[in-house]
Order: structure tokens, then sequence, then C-alpha cells
């Protein structure tokens, strides 16, 4: 019998209104989804099923094929095109939305798209593709929207509803399975496992925080704890589940490094948790995954380690593993022959591996530059992996006791149910290019002010409008309270705080542990003022590029000057507090190679507003001429505070100075928002279109031909891609060459494989420095509008991409450098999507049949046996 939601949304799909159903994961949305699936074959109709990820659109492509046959279900994904003329048609979010914009004729049928984990949409990276899907579909489709539970859902629902017409909202709380969260610790150092409720009646469980350490509190602390307490150990964890059953069970590690490792020590350990019928069957289905492989390539990536953890009932699930493995896996534990998996975060979207239990090691994680608290969200999406419907009356989430975050903070996860739906909506060159050409300036200004981005700015605007009314209330009642019949009390105290902020001679530095905590607050954007006296001969303006904090609490971050010098800032190494007097636009991702980016941070440095730096930097740069007035001026100050501390009030008007000041520090901020959240998106796509005319794709709202070519390109890179094939730069070059060179817009490298640092060749280095000149005077141009910078090339991939173009083995090429295979087999397939789209768009007849046969050169081995769909 279905749940009373599911019933709700039946009926809204029944009445063809379009629908958002927000529920915990496993509560039963797929099932509102094949109603209307069910609903729309009835009528003769045609329906797109879209996710945003290939391994899923991959999972539901099996589903439908079980219930409705080969014949009626079609897969779109990029990598594979099967019966894409079916009744259902699974696709991945982007081929939907590029399918809107070459105006495909498919859509003619179309009654249904659903749109599963449309919550998606708040990703950085891909999350707007969502948001212009939902915006451009005919009026004549209905929506079916499958959320995580937010607590936004009805001004999400709210927002369809102006787009779309008649949509109704749907949400469901509850959970299927009832979820305990637990508290585990090591007590007595690293023995004696204590698994705790963490919830007792509503409420965070006193007996938990009772194990808290002095570095949770934020406190520095140069002795052990007092109290012997430590992290579990993983095998006595396994054990304990083991024990209880309470497995199958999910350990989220947020590092692939980490879960290999987990895996490997569990084996050391002679873990086994697999009966001898449960190890056949792991070895048939194993069988069946790997049919495609070779032996040597099975081989380079360490299959019998692999095999090894797996018959023990043991696996690792993460982004470098190639996708034959991996899947393996995901059959594997959902038949429940693998008992523990150790996944990172990405296993929380959407793949159906529901376990009994969910166990999250470490509740922060590294995002590229410090270790950051898990949000509520997050641990929301992770928690929703445990207990499986219909076979789990209780599921369980296990957090582990950490040194670095306490009880307070775990339990505040636990309990927290607000993590509103927001927006990454911005213009990009691709969408800007597709909306001249398909609609007038008018409409294609509407579209963008349609986008949820625009309608949840509309009402920030509001309430930072509020705030902003009631502090400008309270400035006014400060002022009157500072007031003083006997003198201008803001001049003494301002005058005062300025003598404090400037450097004097002969003064002992700020303590270092002050300087730590200023440091430890910096962040990649962030300006500071260093005094150019002195020995530490910094110049006046810093940007901050990185910060890191090791082991031990050692906090250090990387600046750079106006000139585009590095400095290295840590509290031993600087005698002056580094305070924030304002940010500029900074990429995350800091390398201290890349010369362009260095130049392009101090251009940022030396071009941002200064007013804040204003009241600062002539004190850092004082002259023996200020000195001496400064001085001269004293006196007289000294006699005008001297005066106003007659005043019976004199202490009650320094404390309404010191609060209005804090509040007009407010105030800026806040403004600085309302002008952000003002600055319309058709506006930042006004920005757009004016590079693109600057560089003649625009030309009076008509694409030229090099604009239809960018309307073809679907890529993060889209613009800096077609600029470099307007220079030259991939004439002349064969397939292999080729390979190699466009590997350098896919290519991300991680910092356990940074890849190689070689090139394949002179030519090779020639081109990718075109393309890194490129890109630094787009990126210059980018700065003066305003527009998020394209993002860097990299060259640690050319070598390995023109290898494996070769018809290298899989062994020589990755064996002795520490590609993931699962990176390798991700890179190689977005060069093949590259090469595809470039090649239907250029006019060079030999560029594009270079381009064509990358597709036969590169889809071999294991990454052909990754694209190819088969159970």
């Amino acid at each position: 019998m279905p749940d009373p939601f599911q019933l709700k949304a039946f009926a809204a799909i029944d009445m063809d209104r379009s629908i958002l159903v927000a529920a915990p994961t496993g509560s039963g949305k797929t099932l509102v989804a094949q109603y209307a699936v069910d609903r729309s074959l009835s009528l003769g109709l045609r329906v797109f099923y879209t996710t945003p990820l290939k391994a899923l659109s991959n999972q539901k492509f099996y589903e439908f094929i079980t219930l409705y046959g080969p014949d009626r279900v079609g897969l779109l994904t990029g990598d594979n095109v099967v019966n894409p003329d079916a009744e259902v048609v699974v696709m991945t979010t982007e081929v939907l939305r590029n399918m809107l914009y070459e105006g495909n004729a498919d859509l003619g049928r179309l009654a249904y798209v659903v749109m599963d984990e449309v919550h998606y949409l708040q990703n950085p990276y891909r999350g707007a593709v969502w948001e212009e899907v939902i915006i451009h579909l005919p009026e004549s489709v209905s929506l079916v929207c499958l959320s995580a539970t937010v607590s936004n859902s009805e001004e999400f629902g709210d927002w369809i509803r102006t787009v779309r017409g008649p949509t109704d909202v749907v949400v469901e709380t509850k959970r299927p399975v009832e979820l305990v969260h637990l508290y585990g610790v090591a007590e007595d150092r690293f023995n004696g496992l204590n698994i705790m409720e963490a919830i007792v009646d509503g409420r965070p469980n006193p007996d938990c925080s009772r194990y808290d350490d002095p570095r949770s509190q934020g406190l520095i602390v140069r002795k052990r704890p007092l109290r012997r307490s430590g992290v579990p150990r993983r095998l006595e964890v396994v054990e304990f589940l083991k024990d209880e059953s309470m497995v199958p069970a999910v350990f989220f590690i947020f590092s692939r490094q980490g879960c290999e490792a987990a895996v490997e020590q569990l084996v050391r350990a002679s873990v086994r948790l697999t009966t001898p019928a449960e190890r056949s069957e792991i070895r048939a289905i194993v069988d069946r995954s790997i049919t495609n492989l070779s032996t040597e390539d099975l081989e380079a990536l360490g299959f019998s380690t692999f095999m090894a953890g797996l018959e023990s009932g043991i696996a690792a699930h993460h982004a470098g593993m190639v996708p034959p493995l991996k899947e393996a896996v995901e059959e594997c534990f959902s038949r429940a022959l693998v008992k523990v998996v150790f996944a990172t975060e990405t296993l929380s979207l959407g793949i159906n591996m529901p376990a009994r239990t969910v166990v999250i090691e470490k509740l922060n994680k590294f995002n590229g530059e410090t270790h950051e608290l898990l949000t509520p969200g997050e641990y929301t999406q992770l928690s929703g992996r445990a207990g499986r419907r219909g076979i789990d009356e209780i599921g369980y989430c296990l957090s582990l006791w950490s040194p670095f975050v306490s009880f307070d903070q775990v339990s505040h996860l636990m309990l927290t149910s607000s993590y509103p739906l927001t927006s990454s909506f911005r213009p990009t060159y691709n969408m800007a290019a597709n909306l001249v050409k398909s609609f007038e300036p008018e409409i294609a200004h509407n579209l963008l002010n349609l986008s949820f981005a625009q309608f949840r700015s509309n009402a920030e605007i509001v309430r930072l409008e509020a705030r902003l009314a009631k502090l400008r209330s309270q400035e006014d009642e400060l002022l009157e309270a500072a007031s003083c019949e006997l003198g201008d009390v803001e001049a003494i105290y301002d005058s005062v705080k300025k003598k404090d902020r400037a450097p004097k001679v002969g003064v002992a530095p700020p303590p270092e542990r002050l300087i730590h905590l200023h440091l430890s607050r910096l962040r990649p954007g962030d300006v500071i003022i260093a005094p150019s006296e002195g020995e530490s001969h910094f110049p006046t303006r810093l940007a901050i590029v990185s910060s890191s904090k090791k082991k031990g609490g050692r906090i250090s971050a990387w600046a750079i000057s106006t000139s585009g010098q590095k400095y290295l800032l840590r509290p031993n190494t600087i005698d002056f507090i580094p305070k924030v007097v304002g940010r500029i636009e900074v990429e995350v991702q800091y390398d201290p190679k890349d010369h362009d980016y260095l130049h392009l941070v101090a251009d940022h440095l030396r071009d941002m507003p200064i007013a804040d730096c204003l009241l600062v930097e002539p004190l850092l740069q004082r002259r023996t001429g200020q000195r001496e007035l400064e001085e001269a001026n004293e006196d007289e100050m000294n006699e005008l505070r001297d005066k106003l501390r007659r005043c019976p009030d004199f202490t009650r008007h320094i404390a309404a100075i010191k609060r209005l000041r804090r509040i007009q520090l407010t105030t800026g901020e806040l403004r600085q928002s309302v002008k952000s959240n003002t600055e319309s998106l058709a506006r930042q796509f006004d920005r757009v279109l004016e590079v693109l005319t600057t560089h003649n794709f625009v030309v009076d709202w008509e694409l030229t031909t090099k604009g239809e070519r960018l309307a073809g390109l679907f890529h993060e890179s889209d613009l800096l891609i077609a600029l470099a094939y307007d220079n030259g730069v991939f004439a002349g070059l064969d397939s292999v060459e080729l390979a190699s060179l466009l590997s350098v817009f896919v290519y991300e490298p991680r910092t356990s494989a940074p890849g190689s640092d070689r090139f394949p060749s002179r030519e090779l280095e020639k081109r990718f420095n075109l393309v890194c000149d490129i890109r630094a005077e787009l990126n210059r141009e980018e700065s003066r509008l305003r527009i998020p910078p394209t993002k860097s090339v990299e060259s640690g991939f050319m070598v390995y991409a023109g290898a494996w173009a070769r018809g290298r083995d899989l062994a020589s090429v990755i064996g002795d450098h520490g590609v993931p295979g699962g990176d390798f087999v991700r890179f190689m397939k977005q060069i093949i999507d590259l090469a595809r789209q470039l090649a239907s768009v250029v006019d060079d007849p030999q560029v594009a049949l270079n381009l064509s046969s990358l597709n036969r050169l590169l889809c071999r081995g294991v990454v052909e046996a990754s694209i190819r769909v088969q159970r």
C-alpha cells in the first residue's frame, strides 16, 4: 500500500500538474517517478528520466528494462546512446539541456521529465544545468522533481510554480526506517570501545560530553587531555557491528587513500565476514563485470588486492576505481554479500546502496584548503543510507570520537533539520551564445531573471534591507548617546584606535598566540596589510591565496603581493597581526608554479577598492614628516581627551562609540551583500556578452561563425577552447598530439597523484604555453568585468593521454605513475567527449578528421569496458 505522501503525488500527476517531492533517502520517491512513467506509457507519450550521474543513469536504465522491457527503454549519457527513440529514455541532465538548446525534435511527444536528485542544482560546478532545463522545457511538459528533504521546499516549489505553472509540493519528513544516532569512543586511550546513544529523548546525551578533548573546544593545549579517551580502532568497530548484527555497514572516509588503506588493514588482520557460498557468488559477479578487461589491465588496477578484500566481505568505493570494479562492489553490497564498504561521500549521491549501519569516522573533511565540519545537510545525506526499507526496523548512524570535534558539534549535526536548497546559477559563455541564438534580447534577459538564483536573491534583499533599517535606527541612537557638549568623542576614540593600529618603534611584537589566532581565520581572497618597515620587509598589501592547518595545530598561509611575489606567513615568522581589510576574487586551487595565476592575483590586488586600506596603509608607510605631524597634533588631542574626561558620562559615550563602530562595520558588510544580490543575473549576462562581443563571437545580437562554434561547446572551459581553436592551437597536430593537448582542459591533479611535469614534445609544450597565454589574457578581461575567472589548464596528464592514444597498454601508462584507474578512465572519457564536440563544430576538415579518430584510439581496453552498458 503506498504511503500517504505517495498517494498525494499520484493525484497531482493524474491532474497533469508539475510536482516536487521532498523526502528522506529510501522513503520511496522512486515509486512516484514510476507512476509518472506508467501514466505516460498508458497515454502513448514519452517520458525522460534525468539524473546527475552517469552511474545513476545506468542503474535506472537497468531497473526500467526489468520493468518495461528493452524495446521501450533507452539511454543517453554522452558515453552511451542506446535506443534513443524509446518511450522511456534515461539520461544525464546535461544531455537534456543540450537537446533543449539544439531544438531537438524528440521533445514533441514528451509528457513528463523526471528530475531525480534535483537538489543537485546547488552543486557549484554543474548545478546551473538543472535550472536551465526547468526554465527552457516546453510548457506542455510536466515536471516530476525528486529531492532529499530540504528546509525550503515550499520556496523551491514557489519558484517552479512561477516558472512552469501549477505545481504541487509534497513533503515527507518521516523516515521509513527509524534512525538511531550513536556515538563511539575508545576509553582508556585506545582500548575499551564504548558505543552510546547520542540522542536520548530528543536531547544530546550528557554522558557523551564527558569525553570531550580540550582541543575540540578551540583551546590550545600542550599536554595530553586528562581524560584518557581516543578514536575507536577500526577493527574493534567492525567486530562490534558484526557481533551486534549491525552489518552491512558503510564507513564514510573522506579520502580515497583512506578507503583503500582501511580495506588493506582489515584484510591483513584476517577479518573474514563471508561464507564459502557467498564467496562463490561474489566471484561470479566479479567475473561478469571484468569480462572485457585483460589480465594485464587487471594487474595494473591492483585486482588481486581488490579481490582479496571483496571475498572477505570488505571493499572500497570511490571515484578512483574503474566503473567495472565499482559496479561489482555495488552489486555485491546490494545483495548483502559484502558486509563492510569504506566509501567517500560520492556514495551518498543517489547510488542504491542502503546499509543497516552508517559509520562516519571523522565529522570534518578537507576542502582543498582547510578541514571543515560537515554541514547538517551533508550529515543528513550520509546518514540517509542507514536502514533498508522492508528489511530493517532500525537504521544506525555511528559517529566516532575525535579530539578536534566536540560532542556539542556532533549533536548539533544530528538534531539540525534546517538545510535550505541554494542556487549556483550564473550565466556562462555557452549559455549566453545559446540565448543569443534562440531568443530576442528582452526574452533572454527575462529568462535569466526567472532563475532560482534570482528568485532567492530578491527574497534575500528584503531580509537584508530590513536588517539594515534596524541597524540604521541603532546607529542614530548610539550617535546621540556618544555626543558630548565638551567635545568630539568620536575624534578622540578614532585617534586612539588609529594610533593603536600603527606599528611603534621599540614596541614588542604582538603575542604569537594572537598572530596564530588571526592567521587561522584567513581564507583565500582575504586582503591584509603588513608593515613595510622593520625586519619583515613585507610589502604593504597582501592577498591570501591558500591557508592550511597541519597536524599539531600549526597554521600557515601563502600570500601574494601587488608585484606578484609569494610570501609564506607563519606565527613565528611575522611580527604583526594579519587583520583582514578587504577581499578579492581568487581561485581556490592555488598553484605556486602558475606564474599567470600569481600575476592575475597581483592585478586583482592592485585594482581592488582600497577605501578600507587607506586608513591603515599610511600608518604602515609612515615617514619622518608624518611622525613629526602626528607628534605636533598629539598635544592637542591630549588636551581634548583631558577635557572630555571631566564629563560624568564619558564612559557611556565611549561605550556607545565602540558599539557604533561595530554596527557600522556590520552595516558595511550588509550593504555589500545587498549590492551583490541586486547585481542581477541579467547584468552579469551583459558582462559575459561584452566579452563575446569583444572577441567577435556576437555582433548586433547575432552569432558569428565563431559564436555558432561556441554554442556547440558544452564545457567548463568553453570560451577558452573556442579561442584556442581560433588562434590555431589545434591546427597541424595529429590525433595523438590532439589527445595530449585536449587533456589540459579536463585534467584535475590530485595531491596524491600530481601528474607528470614532462611534456610529450617541445611542440606540445609550445601549444600548452599558448593556451596559458590566451587564458591569462581572458582572465584579465574577466577580472575587469567582475566575471568569475576561467579555470586554469593543467599539463600533468598530457604524457599519459598521448601514450594511451599511441596504443600503449594500461600498465605501462599508469603503472609507475600512481594515476588511479578511475581517474584515468574518467579523464579519457572526457577527452573523447570533448573531441566529439569539437569535431562537430570546427571548420578545419583535417582537424575535424583527426578529432573524430580519437574515439577509435582512446575507447579501448579499460576505457571501453567502463563505457559499455552490460549486465
